[in-house]
């Protein structure tokens, strides 16, 4: 068997009123418009993942919370409707979607001799969180790709930011080692925005772009710093700057997936691409992309 590898890994936020706005089939509410530079660039990221070819994406959403332990997806087919708790008006998706189990059981097992407390979850019934599919659909729209998707452990809230770091640390040596034992390409997908304080009220017409902005300038500042830093390849004082980003900014990094993205790619020193930067109901959302040179 080949080596495998990760061949890329994307900052792919999960607001499913973009997924609302690009009205696919799956999804009942239908919309006018909306939040077109986000979705824009989730295009031009897709074009550029399908380029490389990968054999499954591995995807960390804030949406499926463990407090005892980092669990994944342990059955191959998941097909049911996932709605929105918060917006039911927007998100009502269909979905179906195919599991690499012997990818997930081969993390699960590094990461539990890691030291991690793991669990394979083999309930058939589960519904499948909507940031994993958000994120899984606007990177590969064609669903063509089995997934590995593993949950977000709440060491933030148990803990603090700092243990949260670690755990995801050993989290990402556990997965690029499995990746490298598959012979898979593999996609990295952290499933999170930024800066995360919502508005407390929806508009009227939830596309009408008028009332879309940024919650507050001061979440903004921080958003624009951490996404140059990403730009310049400085990776590794993202890492060390994350547990003052997550209080500031209130942002989902509080989940560990950017960490464990940045630590499974062994710190990327060169720039992330940024496709597009927008604000949804509050929130500041960065799509970007990590792709080695050797891969590019």
């Amino acid at each position: 068997m080949s080596t495998g590898r990760i061949v890329a890994g994307a900052l792919a936020p999960h607001p499913p009123h973009l997924v609302y706005a690009d009205n696919p089939p799956q999804n009942e509410p239908t919309s006018e418009c909306g939040w077109e530079m986000l979705r824009w660039g989730y295009e031009r990221l897709a074009k550029d993942i399908a380029a490389l070819e990968p054999d499954v994406l591995i995807v960390l959403s804030p949406h499926w919370q463990t407090y005892i332990g980092t669990h994944f997806l342990g059955v191959p087919h998941f097909a049911s409707k996932s709605v929105d708790p918060v917006f039911p008006n927007l998100f009502r998706y269909h979905y179906d979607l195919k599991v690499d189990v012997p990818l997930a059981e081969a993390i699960e097992e590094r990461a539990r001799a890691a030291g991690l407390v793991t669990k394979m979850m083999r309930n058939p019934d589960f519904r499948v969180d909507y940031g994993t599919i958000v994120s899984c659909h606007l990177t590969r729209p064609q669903w063509d790709l089995p997934i590995v998707s593993i949950s977000s452990c709440r060491a933030t809230s148990y803990y603090n930011v700092d243990v949260m770091q670690e755990q995801q640390m050993a989290l990402a040596r556990a997965t690029r080692e499995a990746v490298v034992a598959s012979g898979r390409r593999a996609v990295l997908l952290a499933s999170e925005s930024l800066s995360h304080r919502h508005f407390v009220t929806e508009s009227a017409v939830p596309e009408d772009m008028s009332n879309e902005h940024i919650t507050n300038h001061h979440q903004y500042l921080w958003d624009m710093k951490l996404v140059e830093m990403l730009r310049r390849g400085e990776s590794r004082r993202v890492v060390d700057l994350m547990p003052e980003f997550t209080e500031q900014a209130v942002s989902e990094s509080d989940s560990g997936a950017l960490t464990w993205l940045l630590a499974a790619m062994d710190y990327p020193d060169y720039p992330a691409e940024l496709y597009a930067y927008g604000s949804v109901i509050g929130t500041g959302n960065a799509v970007m992309s990590f792709i080695p040179p050797e891969e590019a």
